[in-house]
């Protein structure tokens, strides 16, 4: 390799971790089904209205992703439809919600479910 290209390497392993990135391979990441994480859920409050959506009369369906730890905690939320004020309501709730640890040859591993809260007056 030429000198330039090993400093040209250098400067970009040098930004990316500067800038926090991982030189590790990523962690995968299990894809569950909706039905599979409701039944993995141990604790699921349900959403409130707010007021402010409940004196406008807001319904209708939300749809989020729902990043779950080895342990059960939900790490991010990801909206993926819905109106604003409704999604709101619905991340404070799934905030709250604990999960039985999702396994993968034995092992607690991280993972992603779409979860889908409706909205009704």
């Amino acid at each position: 390799m030429k000198r330039t290209q090993r400093t040209f390497t250098r400067l970009i392993v040098t930004v990316l971790v500067a800038a926090g990135a991982s030189l590790a391979p990523a962690q995968t990441v299990k894809h569950v089904s909706t039905e599979e994480a409701l039944s993995a859920a141990t604790s699921k409050p349900i959403p409130e209205y707010s007021p402010m959506a409940r004196q406008l009369k807001v319904q209708g369906n939300v749809l989020v992703n729902a990043y779950i730890s080895e342990d059960g905690k939900v790490e991010r939320i990801e909206s993926v439809s819905g109106n604003p004020m409704l999604v709101r309501c619905a991340e404070d709730a799934l905030r709250h919600w604990k999960f039985a640890p999702f396994m993968e040859d034995g092992k607690p591993v991280k993972a992603v479910a779409s979860l889908t809260f409706s909205f009704k007056l």
